[in-house]
């Protein structure tokens, strides 16, 4: 699978598009619907992932909608499982504490998981911003812990990283942080 990283709006959110076999998903059209839509091309746009519903995350998801006929997936019609669409399989893994709506999705096959604001390069999502809950998102780190350390996680704006280097050097992976 071949992933590319479109910076896009002020906040220059990470979206995110996943091509195989000419065949494309699309994570978090944040902004800037024309840049998203030059690296698609004439490729297959099957799906829009949404990992939460902040505007920064979706604020070119009316375009794509207009010019597509094509499903969105969120959190209000995803549940934690296993789906297929055409050839790409991911697991959904509700990660809340950024957001009530926040899920990653991990692409097990490719070792890659897309996580939103839930975590970024040595830090995590805030959790005072409307729906933000921080129980939720201690809850969310260890479900999230479980995962092998192996896995690249693609944050919603920054850096990629390991799930082994966020447990071994971002502090609110580790037991005695006070909160």
């Amino acid at each position: 699978m071949n992933i590319e990283i479109v910076k896009v709006g002020q906040l220059e959110c990470n979206c995110y598009i996943l091509e195989k076999d000419n065949n494309v998903l699309i994570i978090d059209p944040g902004d800037d619907y024309n840049k998203i839509k030059e690296k698609i091309k004439n490729k297959n746009l099957k799906a829009v992932l949404i990992t939460h519903n902040h505007f920064d995350h979706i604020g070119a998801l009316n375009n794509i909608k207009q010019d597509y006929q094509i499903e969105i997936y969120d959190n209000t019609n995803l549940e934690e499982k296993e789906y297929k669409i055409n050839n790409f399989s991911f697991k959904v893994i509700k990660t809340y504490g950024h957001s009530s709506d926040s899920i990653s999705f991990y692409f097990e096959k490719d070792k890659v998981m897309f996580v939103g604001d839930f975590i970024f390069k040595d830090s995590i999502g805030r959790c005072d911003l409307p729906t933000g809950n921080i129980n939720d998102m201690k809850a969310s780190l260890d479900k999230i812990k479980k995962y092998d350390d192996n896995i690249i996680i693609y944050p919603g704006h920054g850096n990629s990283s390991t799930l082994g280097n966020e447990k071994k050097n971002n502090i609110y992976f580790k037991e005695d942080i006070i909160w």
